[in-house]
């Protein structure tokens, strides 16, 4: 009797990189989010069941899938999920992969323990693949409703001004190209003036900020790499998608083009390292973590439950404390003054005294980060 063939499993790492070096040949990055003023600002992806938003590489995978930029509704759930909370999947809709880490213990296959004694055991990630569908692939689905900037302050035009003056990093105006120095710890910005649109300005600013929050004193990445090498070019993609989740979660369009040595590189290492792209995402999403932690309304208006949906959620936005529940009160001046007013008097801080701002320098104090 012939021996059953076994189909080989999948490799989930290679069907990932795959599909980001697909995305990136074609020229549409996946974690660029296309802007359309007819739906508003784009919105990061999250769970319809459970509203947590997705994270990390899986911000990426659901990029990949048209769906998410149809009519500007970010909710994806499983078929069970949506079946729970009846809501159809309709008969034919193709779904989207996303992934599951899960720690677990495993002992040492080379040293046995000796009788008595508990075998050597260290903690390895198990990864698993799900498919989720999308709010528009439903039946019976309550109709999308986006947040509105009293219910999420931070995506209030001023969100940018906020993070920015809380993250604590220098800007220099002046120049004709922005940067982060990590030697000086600074960014230098051109004029607001040199920028087709603010938004423009505040992606990039964005941008760099994700830089800096590899600096020592925030999330210590190695960012002593030279111009031209790999591993620069691989940081410029963690700030890259670090900037675009940030822009996402604060409503600001981001389309900004990086140069072309930097996608060939990106290429070059993601076809020989199959696991790259999960570690970028991860660093990405930390940093995007960091930022967003910056601006006290969305710190205040956030908690970390555990979620149901099995894919490593990010923090969902709560009710407004009380005022008697806040910490507003330990909030720094620099904070709170850079508040917009509705967000200071739902919070019960005191409007703040007139300050005098510092005269931005004229020129920009060049660092070891590149052309």
């Amino acid at each position: 009797m012939a021996a059953k063939m076994t189909k080989p499993r999948r490799d989930t790492y290679d069907d990932v990189t795959a599909g980001i070096i697909k995305a990136l040949e074609a020229g549409t990055p996946p974690w660029r989010r296309p802007w359309d003023p007819a739906v508003g600002a784009p919105l990061a992806p999250m769970n319809a069941a459970t509203g947590r938003r997705y994270r990390g590489i899986n911000t990426l995978l659901l990029g990949l899938s048209p769906q998410g930029f149809m009519d500007g509704d970010p909710r994806w759930c499983t078929y069970q999920q949506a079946l729970d909370r009846g809501w159809q999947v309709r008969k034919g809709e193709k779904g989207t992969g996303i992934v599951f880490f899960k720690p677990i213990q495993v002992g040492s296959r080379d040293e046995p323990a000796d009788e008595g004694e508990d075998a050597e055991t260290r903690i390895i990630p198990m990864i698993r693949a799900y498919t989720v569908f999308h709010a528009s692939q439903m039946d019976g689905i309550p109709e999308w409703r986006p947040p509105t900037v009293e219910e999420a302050p931070w995506r209030a035009p001023e969100a940018v001004r906020t993070v920015l003056a809380a993250s604590g990093v220098p800007i220099l105006t002046g120049g004709d190209r922005a940067f982060y120095a990590p030697s000086k710890d600074m960014i230098s910005m051109p004029p607001e003036a040199a920028f087709m649109t603010a938004e423009g300005w505040s992606a990039t600013a964005l941008h760099e900020l994700g830089h800096a929050t590899g600096h020592p004193s925030r999330l210590d990445r190695n960012l002593a790499n030279r111009f031209g090498t790999k591993a620069y070019a691989m940081e410029e993609l963690r700030a890259e998608i670090a900037s675009a989740m940030v822009c996402a979660e604060l409503g600001v369009p981001s389309e900004l083009e990086q140069h072309a040595s930097y996608v060939d590189t990106w290429l070059e290492v993601l076809r020989h390292d199959k696991r790259e792209i999960f570690r970028a995402a991860a660093d990405a999403q930390r940093a995007a973590d960091w930022i967003l932690d910056r601006h006290p309304a969305y710190r205040l208006a956030v908690s970390e439950p555990a979620s149901d949906d099995r894919s490593t959620p990010s923090p969902t936005p709560a009710k407004m404390p009380k005022p008697d529940e806040r910490a507003a009160p330990d909030m720094p001046m620099h904070v709170s003054s850079a508040l917009p007013v509705h967000v200071r008097q739902r919070i019960g801080l005191p409007e703040p005294e007139e300050q005098v701002r510092p005269e931005a320098h004229e020129q920009p104090v060049y660092g070891p980060s590149g052309p």
